[in-house]
């Protein structure tokens, strides 16, 4: 198998950590999030991926995260089986493998050209005709002339909104809202300290990306974007599988839950419009 040699720039390369920690964590006795794909991806990809410095405990959060994303899909799934989803900024996630939706779901992975093109490359062809890679900022509104209207829309996104200006993330997310006549928006958001904690990052200097947007209040949303109303808001150290870490990691997140700023430096939340 030739090994597809790739070289990202900014925050483009964020998305090769996810990926590690996916395959990382997928290669336990026991994961809860299994991703052959990812495993996969990571023996193709010629790429150092030691120097991400993924640990173990690091490789599971990642997967917690994306257990509760993928959970909260299922969910809207079975409610709304007909839906529009808009999987944003998809990297090289593999969501929809994962989760098999029916035929009767349109899902739109959207991203960069640059990395759909390598999805394109590196990823086991889809021939489903609800499935659609669209290779654009998520940022650009043209892209939505291609979506279907009058159905319900889900709009997920992982590792998306620190990465924008509160002036880009807003009209996105309105949008969405005046797309579709109803759905969610569910998504991960930073508070305001850590985006400036997270900001001193060596790693994220490294690959010249910046954190931009933080959330300190969830409920501030429903103000900033008109019609929606948060639904659940599950705090990072709230996570399903917490148990499941280092000892140490769970002392410092039952530290870090009892107090309001450090609960909320990284959260998942989830709106209804």
């Amino acid at each position: 198998m030739d090994r597809e040699k790739i070289d990202y720039r900014e925050v483009r390369e964020t998305n090769l950590v996810t990926l590690y920690g996916r395959a990382l964590h997928s290669r336990e006795p026991e994961p809860i999030l299994r991703d052959e794909v990812a495993e996969r991806l990571v023996a193709r990809i010629d790429y150092d991926f030691g120097g991400l410095r993924v640990d173990r405990a690091s490789a599971m959060a990642v997967a917690m995260r994306a257990r509760q994303f993928d959970e909260w899909v299922r969910t809207f799934l079975r409610r709304y089986p007909d839906a529009v989803v808009l999987h944003l900024a998809c990297g090289l996630d593999s969501r929809y493998l994962r989760l098999a939706p029916p035929s009767t779901v349109d899902w739109f992975e959207v991203d960069f050209p640059d990395v759909v093109d390598l999805r394109r490359r590196l990823f086991p062809p889809v021939t489903q005709a609800g499935y659609h890679l669209i290779g654009a900022s998520v940022t650009d509104p043209a892209w939505f002339g291609q979506l279907p209207t009058g159905r319900p829309g889900l709009m997920i996104a992982e590792g998306l909104t620190m990465y924008l200006t509160e002036a880009e993330l807003l009209p996105l997310l309105r949008r969405v809202t005046n797309h579709f006549p109803r759905g969610e928006l569910d998504f991960d958001a930073m508070n305001r300290l850590s985006i400036r904690v997270g900001n001193l990052s060596p790693l994220l200097r490294r690959m010249g990306a910046r954190f931009r947007w933080g959330l300190d209040d969830a409920r501030d949303l429903e103000r900033l974007v008109p019609g929606v109303r948060l639904v659940e808001e599950v705090t990072a150290v709230r996570l399903r599988g917490l148990n499941r870490l280092p000892h140490l990691y769970q002392l410092v997140a039952r530290f870090a839950d009892r107090f309001g700023p450090l609960r909320r430096v990284s959260r998942l939340v989830r709106y209804r419009f």
